[in-house]
């Protein structure tokens, strides 16, 4: 990620007196070019950088400048360790390296008590199993959005409906334990939202882009997700022997107790194919109580499926 990027570039600057571009973007695996980017920002940050030509040059802080070693809390540095070892959980050397360098200006009297504060809560990312694909897609998407390249790949949409699309990257999204890519969709002429899992053939174009500003805090991924085929209010009983399954997957406090050792619970989600497989996927430990309109889908559905299963056994 860019952000623990540049703290690494300033962290470098602060312990060398020059440093060769070159040297930096072989270090972090990116291009010369995104190096000067960086530099570019960091100066925007207030941190003089200058750089120095000539065959003894390179890029070092502007002489006599000094950044404050005590501007980040004991606390703080902690929260950014484990932030970084959050984000680790999917890979990146570059993030190991910011921590072994967060760890070093550590004093060593106070090493023992900075790692227990790094090690109350841990945060892994990456689900259970193998990854590989799934990975594989987060860094040609990290490599792009630091080259602001765009992307083109093959999407699959909820329904089933392929089609081909060239994005601008902007922003990697893990909500609901999946990842998203929020990016700028040529063929839509707009910002849209896709599925990792749901991409194929994901390559790199070359057509660079000018990425434009937008803000974060209205949270564009929740807002577009929200108006998906409408919400719909859904109540459902989960039967006692399904009700760790209901304890797995909602908050305690949104379960309400039946009185014979189930729950019901009221929710409200966009209604679409998503919708229907998620209430699938808990077979006869839950039911849908209302809508009504929902109830009639989800037993047409499994009269699809019972019937398939039926027509397979009398072949066999």
């Amino acid at each position: 990620m860019k952000i623990d990027r540049l703290l690494s570039i300033v962290i470098l600057l602060m312990n060398r007196r020059l440093i060769q571009a070159k040297e930096l973007a072989d270090m972090f695996e990116v291009s010369v070019r995104t190096i000067y980017r960086d530099i570019e920002s960091i100066n925007g940050a207030g941190i003089p950088v200058v750089t120095y030509q000539g065959a003894n040059g390179g890029i070092g802080l502007m002489e006599g400048y000094r950044l404050d070693r005590n501007v980040l809390t004991d606390r703080e540095l902690a929260a950014i360790f484990n932030a970084l070892q959050s984000v680790s959980s999917y890979g990146g050397t570059e993030h190991t390296l910011l921590m072994e360098k967060i760890s070093s200006v550590i004093p060593p009297s106070q090493t023992a008590a900075f790692r227990s504060k790094t090690t109350q809560l841990i945060v892994d990312f990456s689900p259970w199993g193998l990854q590989g694909p799934l990975e594989e897609k987060l860094t040609i998407l990290k490599e792009a959005l630091e080259d602001c390249v765009a992307v083109s790949f093959e999407y699959i949409s909820a329904d089933g409906v392929a089609s081909l699309r060239s994005v601008e990257p902007y922003t990697l999204v893990l909500k609901g334990q999946a990842w998203y890519l929020y990016g700028f969709c040529a063929q839509r002429e707009d910002f849209r939202i896709f599925k990792l899992l749901r991409m194929k053939s994901l390559v790199k174009e070359h057509r660079e882009y000018i990425r434009q500003d937008f803000p974060l805090k209205e949270l564009p991924w929740s807002s577009k997700w929200q108006r998906e085929g409408g919400q719909a209010r859904v109540v459902l009983h989960f039967t006692a022997e399904g009700k760790h399954l209901a304890e797995d997957r909602f908050d305690s406090t949104e379960l309400q107790p039946d009185g014979s050792g189930g729950y019901t619970i009221t929710i409200d989600y966009p209604e679409d194919g998503w919708l229907y497989g998620f209430l699938l996927s808990f077979g006869t430990a839950v039911e849908v109580l209302e809508p009504e309109h929902i109830r009639h889908k989800i037993a047409e559905l499994a009269a699809g499926i019972a019937a398939k299963y039926m027509e397979s056994a009398r072949q066999t």
